[in-house]
């Protein structure tokens, strides 16, 4: 499954999806011959107000978005419709499914990030080219992106893109999710937002700040407060639930 997002800005924890679309590529059966797929894309009111750089960037306003569902009243139907599948898309580890899993927590829908795999299509390319994603769209397909920074044309446009690094790069990327995983990371995230992410020996450490590089465990037994400031800040409801699990499982991540 491919996915991209459009949203009201670039803050994890603040900003909200204005547009989702998902395409979904099935697998070869009696009843879907190889390369098909299907497009799903939705509009979404944030119920926020959409600031004017982003709607610079995806040309979707507060007028365009009005009359449209909130994220809440599609959440279940969009769980239903991913359950089962992993996920692609043009950096997507960094934000899209971040994002998304924020909203999923506000509006109480349960939606288990942990079982997918996930193939980030910007990481495959800046590690074998370093462009972005209409230039990889040129680079790879020879197509100008048209109706650039709109959800499904982003979206359909990631999917073209990995299909022709699999053939570019065969001798490198083989046509398998969980090597595509693999090889698509960046880092070994421990919360989805990848603030917290496990060291060579495979403990979580802080990713930021000034405890970077250093054992969430002993962060926490050390200096207590950490905790309470970052329970209280500006970090997504996933980095706050996987530090309190730290925080009450020490012995397990030690």
């Amino acid at each position: 499954m491919f996915f991209d997002i459009e949203s009201t800005g670039l803050d994890i924890a603040t900003d909200r999806i204005v547009e989702i679309s998902v395409v979904k590529l099935y697998p070869v059966d009696a009843n879907h011959p190889a390369g098909s797929y299907d497009v799903k894309t939705r509009r979404i009111n944030p119920e926020m107000h959409i600031p004017e750089a982003a709607s610079a960037v995806h040309h979707i306003t507060d007028e365009d978005v009005k009359d449209c569902p909130t994220f809440k009243q599609y959440a279940k139907s969009l769980a239903n419709y991913l359950e089962g599948c992993d996920i692609a898309g043009y950096n997507s580890i960094n934000f899209d499914i971040p994002l998304l899993a924020e909203e999923f927590e506000r509006c109480g829908v349960s939606f288990d990030f942990r079982k997918p795999l996930f193939i980030d299509v910007q990481n495959i390319f800046h590690k074998m080219e370093e462009r972005t994603l209409s230039a990889a769209y040129r680079f790879y397909c020879n197509k100008n992106l048209e109706d650039a920074h709109t959800a499904e044309a982003d979206t359909v446009a990631t999917m073209e893109v990995l299909k022709a690094q699999l053939d570019r790069y065969s001798s490198v990327l083989e046509n398998d999710v969980k090597k595509l995983a693999e090889f698509s990371h960046k880092s070994n995230r421990f919360d989805l937002a990848g603030k917290i992410v496990l060291n060579e020996d495979g403990k979580p450490v802080f990713s930021f700040g000034k405890h970077k590089n250093k054992l969430v465990t002993e962060v926490l037994k050390n200096e207590p407060s950490y905790y309470s400031w970052m329970m209280q800040g500006s970090f997504t409801e996933d980095t706050k639930r996987n530090l309190t699990e730290i925080k009450l499982h020490p012995e397990k991540y030690r």
